[in-house]
Protein backbone atom coordinates (compact mmCIF):
# COMPACT_ATOMS: atom_id res chain seq x y z
CA UNK A 1 0.00 0.00 0.00
CA UNK A 2 1.60 3.19 -1.38
CA UNK A 3 1.88 5.78 1.54
CA UNK A 4 0.36 9.52 0.63
CA UNK A 5 3.73 10.92 1.96
CA UNK A 6 5.40 9.74 -0.79
CA UNK A 7 4.66 12.94 -2.28
CA UNK A 8 6.69 15.30 0.44
CA UNK A 9 9.53 16.80 -0.43
CA UNK A 10 12.72 14.78 -1.14
CA UNK A 11 10.84 11.62 -0.61
CA UNK A 12 12.96 8.65 -1.34
CA UNK A 13 11.02 5.18 -1.64
CA UNK A 14 12.23 2.29 0.54
CA UNK A 15 12.31 -0.76 -0.89
CA UNK A 16 11.38 -4.95 -0.38
CA UNK A 17 9.61 -5.88 2.59
CA UNK A 18 9.30 -1.83 3.37
CA UNK A 19 7.99 -1.03 -0.01
CA UNK A 20 5.73 1.94 -0.26
CA UNK A 21 7.11 4.31 2.58
CA UNK A 22 9.67 6.33 2.20
CA UNK A 23 13.16 5.35 3.00
CA UNK A 24 14.33 8.99 3.70
CA UNK A 25 13.67 12.74 2.87
CA UNK A 26 17.46 13.49 1.81
CA UNK A 27 18.99 13.81 4.84
CA UNK A 28 19.52 10.91 6.72
CA UNK A 29 22.00 12.15 9.76
CA UNK A 30 19.67 15.44 10.15
CA UNK A 31 16.71 12.97 10.13
CA UNK A 32 18.35 10.49 13.07
CA UNK A 33 18.67 13.64 15.17
CA UNK A 34 15.15 14.39 14.68
CA UNK A 35 14.18 11.53 16.41
CA UNK A 36 16.51 11.49 19.20
CA UNK A 37 15.65 14.55 19.96
CA UNK A 38 11.89 14.00 20.17
CA UNK A 39 10.89 15.99 17.46
CA UNK A 40 8.76 14.88 13.91
CA UNK A 41 7.17 11.76 13.19
CA UNK A 42 7.91 8.23 11.18
CA UNK A 43 5.22 6.91 8.31
CA UNK A 44 4.80 3.14 9.42
CA UNK A 45 1.67 3.09 6.97
CA UNK A 46 2.94 0.10 4.90
CA UNK A 47 2.54 -2.54 8.55
CA UNK A 48 -0.46 -4.39 9.33
CA UNK A 49 -3.21 -3.13 11.48
CA UNK A 50 -5.16 -6.15 12.95
CA UNK A 51 -7.98 -5.69 15.80
CA UNK A 52 -9.65 -8.27 18.04
CA UNK A 53 -12.71 -7.07 19.57
CA UNK A 54 -15.47 -9.01 22.00
CA UNK A 55 -15.96 -9.70 25.15
CA UNK A 56 -13.29 -12.63 25.20
CA UNK A 57 -10.79 -11.45 23.36
CA UNK A 58 -8.07 -10.92 26.25
CA UNK A 59 -8.63 -14.25 27.42
CA UNK A 60 -8.54 -15.69 24.41
CA UNK A 61 -5.74 -14.26 23.37
CA UNK A 62 -3.94 -15.27 26.46
CA UNK A 63 -4.31 -19.11 25.13
CA UNK A 64 -2.25 -18.31 21.87
CA UNK A 65 0.26 -15.57 22.55
CA UNK A 66 3.35 -15.52 24.48
CA UNK A 67 2.57 -12.84 26.32
CA UNK A 68 0.48 -12.64 29.15
CA UNK A 69 -2.65 -10.65 28.22
CA UNK A 70 -5.16 -12.04 30.26
CA UNK A 71 -6.01 -8.78 32.41
CA UNK A 72 -4.50 -6.05 30.30
CA UNK A 73 -5.06 -2.97 31.74
CA UNK A 74 -6.44 -0.73 28.57
CA UNK A 75 -3.90 1.78 27.27
CA UNK A 76 -1.27 -0.43 28.49
CA UNK A 77 1.40 -1.39 25.23
CA UNK A 78 2.77 -4.54 25.38
CA UNK A 79 4.19 -7.02 22.44
CA UNK A 80 3.69 -10.81 21.95
CA UNK A 81 4.88 -13.70 19.41
CA UNK A 82 3.08 -16.57 17.92
CA UNK A 83 5.29 -19.72 17.92
CA UNK A 84 4.99 -22.98 15.74
CA UNK A 85 4.42 -25.91 17.54
CA UNK A 86 8.35 -26.26 17.82
CA UNK A 87 8.57 -22.93 19.57
CA UNK A 88 10.08 -20.85 16.21
CA UNK A 89 9.01 -17.22 15.66
CA UNK A 90 6.00 -17.12 13.55
CA UNK A 91 4.65 -13.76 14.51
CA UNK A 92 5.36 -10.20 16.41
CA UNK A 93 2.08 -8.63 17.38
CA UNK A 94 2.89 -5.07 19.03
CA UNK A 95 -0.23 -4.31 21.44
CA UNK A 96 -2.36 -2.24 23.09
CA UNK A 97 -5.92 -2.44 24.29
CA UNK A 98 -8.40 0.32 23.90
CA UNK A 99 -10.84 -0.87 26.42
CA UNK A 100 -13.17 -2.52 23.58
CA UNK A 101 -10.40 -3.62 20.78
CA UNK A 102 -7.38 -5.21 21.09
CA UNK A 103 -5.37 -3.19 18.52
CA UNK A 104 -2.25 -4.71 17.14
CA UNK A 105 0.71 -3.67 14.56
CA UNK A 106 2.23 -6.51 12.67
CA UNK A 107 5.11 -6.86 10.30
CA UNK A 108 4.05 -5.19 6.42
CA UNK A 109 2.55 -8.47 4.17
CA UNK A 110 1.95 -10.86 7.93
CA UNK A 111 -1.28 -9.00 8.61
CA UNK A 112 -3.21 -11.76 6.28
CA UNK A 113 -1.35 -15.28 7.32
CA UNK A 114 -2.20 -13.41 11.28
CA UNK A 115 -5.36 -13.06 10.62
CA UNK A 116 -6.35 -16.35 8.89
CA UNK A 117 -4.54 -18.04 11.79
CA UNK A 118 -6.92 -16.16 14.29
CA UNK A 119 -9.83 -17.23 12.99
CA UNK A 120 -8.68 -20.96 13.13
CA UNK A 121 -8.58 -20.44 16.31
CA UNK A 122 -11.84 -18.51 17.38
CA UNK A 123 -13.83 -22.13 18.03
CA UNK A 124 -16.42 -20.62 20.65
CA UNK A 125 -15.10 -17.76 21.81
CA UNK A 126 -16.93 -14.44 21.40
CA UNK A 127 -14.10 -12.26 19.45
CA UNK A 128 -14.11 -10.70 16.02
CA UNK A 129 -10.90 -10.33 13.65
CA UNK A 130 -10.25 -7.87 11.24
CA UNK A 131 -7.71 -7.12 9.06
CA UNK A 132 -7.75 -3.06 9.27
CA UNK A 133 -4.67 -2.10 7.24
CA UNK A 134 -6.81 -0.59 4.46
CA UNK A 135 -8.57 1.86 7.12
CA UNK A 136 -6.05 2.50 9.41
CA UNK A 137 -2.10 3.64 9.35
CA UNK A 138 0.76 3.42 11.94
CA UNK A 139 2.55 6.64 12.66
CA UNK A 140 5.46 6.73 15.10
CA UNK A 141 6.09 9.31 17.65
CA UNK A 142 9.67 9.48 18.96
CA UNK A 143 10.47 9.51 22.86
CA UNK A 144 10.34 12.64 24.18
CA UNK A 145 7.93 13.96 21.86
CA UNK A 146 5.56 17.16 23.18
CA UNK A 147 3.26 17.09 19.57
CA UNK A 148 -0.39 16.28 19.91
CA UNK A 149 -2.14 13.41 19.17
CA UNK A 150 -5.63 13.76 17.76
CA UNK A 151 -8.99 13.52 19.39
CA UNK A 152 -10.02 9.51 19.00
CA UNK A 153 -6.98 8.04 17.95
CA UNK A 154 -5.53 5.47 19.71
CA UNK A 155 -1.91 5.41 21.21
CA UNK A 156 -0.01 2.60 21.88
CA UNK A 157 3.21 4.60 24.45
CA UNK A 158 6.36 3.13 25.08
CA UNK A 159 9.85 3.59 26.08
CA UNK A 160 10.33 4.22 22.78
CA UNK A 161 7.84 6.51 21.32
CA UNK A 162 4.22 6.36 20.34
CA UNK A 163 2.53 4.83 17.90
CA UNK A 164 -0.38 5.98 16.99
CA UNK A 165 -3.53 3.90 14.75
CA UNK A 166 -4.60 6.74 12.74
CA UNK A 167 -7.29 7.18 10.29
CA UNK A 168 -5.22 6.09 6.85
CA UNK A 169 -7.67 9.62 5.42
CA UNK A 170 -6.07 11.41 7.67
CA UNK A 171 -1.87 11.33 7.06
CA UNK A 172 -1.42 13.84 4.55
CA UNK A 173 -2.90 16.16 7.02
CA UNK A 174 -1.28 14.88 10.54
CA UNK A 175 2.02 15.35 8.41
CA UNK A 176 1.11 18.49 7.89
CA UNK A 177 0.89 19.93 11.41
CA UNK A 178 3.54 17.34 13.02
CA UNK A 179 6.94 17.18 10.85
CA UNK A 180 9.32 17.19 10.10
CA UNK A 181 9.07 13.78 8.34
CA UNK A 182 11.89 11.07 9.28
CA UNK A 183 12.30 8.55 7.19
CA UNK A 184 12.83 4.61 7.75
CA UNK A 185 16.07 4.48 7.54
CA UNK A 186 16.45 6.76 10.71
CA UNK A 187 14.08 4.78 12.19
CA UNK A 188 15.63 1.69 11.89
CA UNK A 189 19.22 3.17 12.96
CA UNK A 190 17.88 3.80 16.12
CA UNK A 191 16.25 0.44 16.10
CA UNK A 192 19.61 -0.91 15.86
CA UNK A 193 20.93 1.36 18.28
CA UNK A 194 18.48 -0.39 21.21
CA UNK A 195 19.29 -3.78 20.02
CA UNK A 196 15.57 -4.58 19.24
CA UNK A 197 14.68 -7.04 17.33
CA UNK A 198 12.70 -7.15 13.93
CA UNK A 199 10.67 -10.23 12.76
CA UNK A 200 12.25 -11.17 9.59
CA UNK A 201 15.06 -9.26 9.88
CA UNK A 202 16.02 -11.05 13.03
CA UNK A 203 14.90 -13.98 12.36
CA UNK A 204 14.62 -16.96 10.15
CA UNK A 205 12.98 -19.94 9.83
CA UNK A 206 14.71 -21.57 12.66
CA UNK A 207 14.54 -18.89 15.29
CA UNK A 208 13.54 -18.94 18.95
CA UNK A 209 12.55 -15.81 20.93
CA UNK A 210 16.27 -17.10 23.82
CA UNK A 211 18.27 -15.84 20.88
CA UNK A 212 16.90 -12.23 20.25
CA UNK A 213 16.23 -11.33 24.07
CA UNK A 214 12.31 -11.82 23.69
CA UNK A 215 12.29 -13.73 26.66
CA UNK A 216 10.95 -10.65 29.54
CA UNK A 217 9.31 -8.35 26.55
CA UNK A 218 7.66 -10.22 24.29
CA UNK A 219 7.80 -13.84 26.03
CA UNK A 220 5.83 -14.30 29.71
CA UNK A 221 7.46 -17.06 31.40
CA UNK A 222 5.07 -17.63 34.09
CA UNK A 223 1.99 -17.84 32.05
CA UNK A 224 -0.34 -21.21 31.35
CA UNK A 225 -0.46 -22.67 28.04
CA UNK A 226 0.36 -21.43 24.47
CA UNK A 227 2.02 -23.54 21.42
CA UNK A 228 5.84 -23.89 21.48
CA UNK A 229 6.20 -23.53 24.85
CA UNK A 230 7.55 -26.76 25.80
CA UNK A 231 10.45 -25.64 23.91
CA UNK A 232 10.21 -22.34 25.89
CA UNK A 233 10.27 -23.84 28.88
CA UNK A 234 12.85 -26.39 28.10
CA UNK A 235 15.54 -23.93 27.01
CA UNK A 236 14.83 -21.55 29.43
CA UNK A 237 15.42 -24.34 32.32
CA UNK A 238 17.74 -27.09 30.84
CA UNK A 239 19.51 -25.21 28.42
CA UNK A 240 20.88 -22.55 25.96
CA UNK A 241 19.98 -20.95 22.97
CA UNK A 242 22.11 -22.63 19.81
CA UNK A 243 22.87 -18.73 18.89
CA UNK A 244 23.10 -15.52 19.90
CA UNK A 245 21.96 -11.84 19.06
CA UNK A 246 24.99 -9.43 19.43
CA UNK A 247 25.97 -5.94 18.33
CA UNK A 248 28.34 -5.30 15.91
CA UNK A 249 30.22 -1.72 15.52
CA UNK A 250 31.51 -1.77 12.21
CA UNK A 251 35.18 -0.45 10.64
CA UNK A 252 34.15 2.93 9.26
CA UNK A 253 36.89 3.17 6.54
CA UNK A 254 34.60 0.50 4.10
CA UNK A 255 32.44 2.42 2.28
CA UNK A 256 29.45 -0.42 1.72
CA UNK A 257 27.80 -1.95 4.58
CA UNK A 258 27.43 -5.40 4.38
CA UNK A 259 24.08 -6.27 3.54
CA UNK A 260 21.69 -8.49 5.54
CA UNK A 261 22.63 -12.58 5.02
CA UNK A 262 26.78 -11.14 5.05
CA UNK A 263 28.69 -14.09 6.87
CA UNK A 264 30.32 -14.09 9.64
CA UNK A 265 33.42 -15.31 10.69
CA UNK A 266 36.05 -14.86 13.69
CA UNK A 267 38.91 -12.50 11.98
CA UNK A 268 41.59 -14.50 13.73
CA UNK A 269 40.90 -17.47 11.30
CA UNK A 270 40.86 -15.80 8.38
CA UNK A 271 37.96 -14.52 5.19
CA UNK A 272 38.43 -18.16 4.73
CA UNK A 273 37.67 -19.20 8.38
CA UNK A 274 34.34 -21.29 9.33
CA UNK A 275 31.13 -19.01 9.71
CA UNK A 276 29.75 -18.55 12.75
CA UNK A 277 26.72 -16.55 12.42
CA UNK A 278 25.14 -13.74 9.60
CA UNK A 279 24.59 -9.89 9.46
CA UNK A 280 20.79 -9.28 10.01
CA UNK A 281 20.14 -5.08 9.83
CA UNK A 282 23.16 -3.12 8.97
CA UNK A 283 22.76 0.60 9.74
CA UNK A 284 24.64 4.32 9.28
CA UNK A 285 24.11 5.86 12.73
CA UNK A 286 24.71 9.50 13.01
CA UNK A 287 26.83 9.01 16.50
CA UNK A 288 28.02 5.32 16.39
CA UNK A 289 28.53 5.07 12.87
CA UNK A 290 28.49 2.06 10.68
CA UNK A 291 26.11 -0.39 13.49
CA UNK A 292 24.78 -3.86 12.69
CA UNK A 293 23.10 -6.46 14.07
CA UNK A 294 23.86 -10.07 14.03
CA UNK A 295 23.32 -13.52 14.95
CA UNK A 296 26.76 -15.66 16.32
CA UNK A 297 26.92 -19.11 17.58
CA UNK A 298 26.26 -19.16 21.46
CA UNK A 299 29.61 -20.21 21.85
CA UNK A 300 31.29 -17.46 20.17
CA UNK A 301 33.45 -15.93 22.50
CA UNK A 302 32.67 -12.46 23.48
CA UNK A 303 36.11 -10.80 23.43
CA UNK A 304 36.43 -12.45 19.76
CA UNK A 305 37.13 -10.06 16.79
CA UNK A 306 34.76 -10.67 14.08
CA UNK A 307 34.61 -10.50 10.14
CA UNK A 308 31.33 -9.55 8.70
CA UNK A 309 32.37 -10.14 5.32
CA UNK A 310 35.57 -8.73 4.34
CA UNK A 311 34.44 -5.74 7.43
CA UNK A 312 36.18 -5.85 10.67
CA UNK A 313 33.86 -5.53 13.18
CA UNK A 314 33.48 -5.64 17.44
CA UNK A 315 30.83 -7.35 19.00
CA UNK A 316 28.54 -5.90 21.76
CA UNK A 317 26.94 -8.84 24.46
CA UNK A 318 23.09 -8.11 23.22
CA UNK A 319 22.15 -11.84 24.86
CA UNK A 320 24.28 -13.38 26.94
CA UNK A 321 25.96 -16.95 26.01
Amino acid sequence: MKSPLLTLPGAVPAEGVDEGVAAHYGDLFREQRALADGTGFVDLSHRGVVTVTGDDRLSWLHLLLTQHVSELPAGEATEALILSAHGHIEHALYLVDDGTTVWAHVEPGTQDALVAYLESMKFFYRVEVADRTGDFAVVHLPAGSIAEVPDGVVVRETAYGRDLFLPRADLESFAATHGPAAGLLAYEALRVEHHRPRLGFETDHRTIPHELGWIGTAVHLQKGCYRGQETVARVQNLGKPPRRLVFLHLDGSDVHLPVPGTEIRVADEGPEGRKIGFVTTSVRHHELGPVALALVKRNVPVDARLLAGETAAAQEVVVEP
